[in-house]
């Protein structure tokens, strides 16, 4: 009978290490569930070496794809179909060859084929997540070690899926409602744009061919649309350099900190910000929390993937802070970076052992707030730019056809 090198995990979450000889295996998947065994891998000891190489070799594609990309929906249906595989009991190897299968994403298809064939060399599934942290940040290498240490995966990956879901509902959202302002801005800038480049320079040609005394309304906005036209080039060039060194000094982490310190100093969109910024902090501290993720080891987390360098830099002074010995809520109320309601019921949550419930409640508090912030300033915004449009445009057509009035009621010479 062939012989197995296997890793499981206990009800303790104990992992556990052996050798066994099973006539299949199957069989053996078999017995070591019958013994209360969360499997992590099992591998045939003959085949071991014939299994490095395939995993070695290139992927061959054996199937047709819809698409290219890995998108959030990708991610997400991995998350809720193996945690619904690993909770019905089937092991963890068995899960991910289906869920290969499955899968419509190519890129996503390459990735869940590596991540299957280190499992099936032994390699822990959460570091097999860690080496694509272009798929799978810290967030989820972080709760895929929980689950496996405390042998709990199916609920850490259930819940999981659920802060994806969330946190791709409340994107959507956010996008929606700034979609309509977005385009009328967009139009803005494009009749502008197409007056000053065709329709000013046909206008300006006609009234030269006929030696119009132009009125200084219509005078000056040919010459404007004559200078954007003639330096359209540099002008477009200049704002395209203007952006790339702005973004590259940006992309500095002096520069990302003026930038966002500008940002917060900014009236509407300052609170925009730093509102999103709280509300990704609790989102992912409830999670963390909730799935048995120390606190420490949680801001280590946070710190990392917050994106965002001033709130990166108080955290990390807050987890100094804890490591002394300090509590979380008293050193977030200290860096005056949180709002109070944040803080208080983060101390609240600390004091009746409930700080996972609590930084869930703060989550989906922030995010009504910026849901409704953003359907009042897309509600405001949409007639400041119909107002605009209407300004511009309305402008450009007077100024355009002035002289041609003036012509009708016998006022331009030529």
């Amino acid at each position: 009978m062939p012989n197995f090198n296997y890793t499981v995990k206990n009800s303790s979450g104990k992992t556990i290490k052996e050798s066994a000889t099973a006539a299949s295996k199957d069989i053996l998947i078999t017995q070591l569930q019958q013994q209360g065994y969360f499997i992590i891998a099992i591998n045939e000891i003959v085949a071991g070496q014939a299994s490095a190489a395939e995993s070695q070799a290139p992927i061959k594609l054996n199937k047709k794809f819809s698409r290219k990309g890995i998108g959030i929906p990708d991610k997400l249906l991995f998350a809720r179909q193996l945690a619904t595989m690993l909770e019905s009991g089937v092991n963890l190897l068995r899960s991910l060859n289906v869920i290969v299968e499955q899968t419509e994403s190519e890129n996503f298809y390459k990735v869940l084929t590596k991540i299957r064939n280190d499992v099936e060399q032994g390699i822990s599934f959460s570091m097999a997540l860690s080496r694509h942290p272009k798929v799978f940040d810290s967030l989820w290498v972080s709760l895929t070690e929980v689950g496996e240490a405390s042998g709990t995966m199916p609920l850490v990956l259930s819940k999981l899926a659920f802060y994806v879901e969330r946190s791709e509902a409340f994107r959507s959202a956010i996008i929606s409602a700034m979609i309509y302002p977005g385009i009328l801005l967009g139009v803005s800038f494009s009749a502008i744009l197409i007056f000053a480049l065709f329709i000013g320079p046909k206008f300006q040609d006609m009234y030269a061919s006929m030696n119009a005394t132009l009125p200084p309304m219509t005078e000056r906005m040919l010459n404007l649309f004559t200078f954007m036209k003639s330096k359209f080039l540099l002008i477009f060039g200049s704002l395209c350099a203007i952006f790339v060194l702005a973004r590259k000094y940006v992309a500095t982490p002096i520069g990302r900190l003026q930038f966002e310190g500008l940002i917060f100093k900014t009236p509407i969109a300052g609170d925009m910000v730093k509102t999103a910024v709280v509300e990704k902090f609790a989102s992912q501290m409830s999670i963390l929390v909730e799935s048995g993720v120390p606190i420490l080891y949680a801001l280590d987390i946070i710190e990392r993937l917050i994106d965002n360098k001033i709130c990166e830099g108080i955290i990390a002074q807050i987890k100094g802070r804890v490591r002394e010995g300090k509590l979380i809520s008293e050193e977030m109320g200290r860096s005056h970076f949180f709002p109070p309601m944040a803080t208080q019921m983060i101390a609240i949550g600390e004091e009746t052992g409930e700080l996972g419930k609590m930084l869930n409640h703060i989550a989906e508090y922030y995010q009504r707030e910026l849901q409704t912030f953003t359907h009042r300033f897309a509600t405001m915004f949409e007639p400041i730019i119909l107002i605009f449009m209407g300004v511009t445009i309305g402008t450009m057509v007077l100024a355009m056809f002035l002289p041609i009035f003036n012509l009708a009621s016998g006022g331009m010479g030529g």
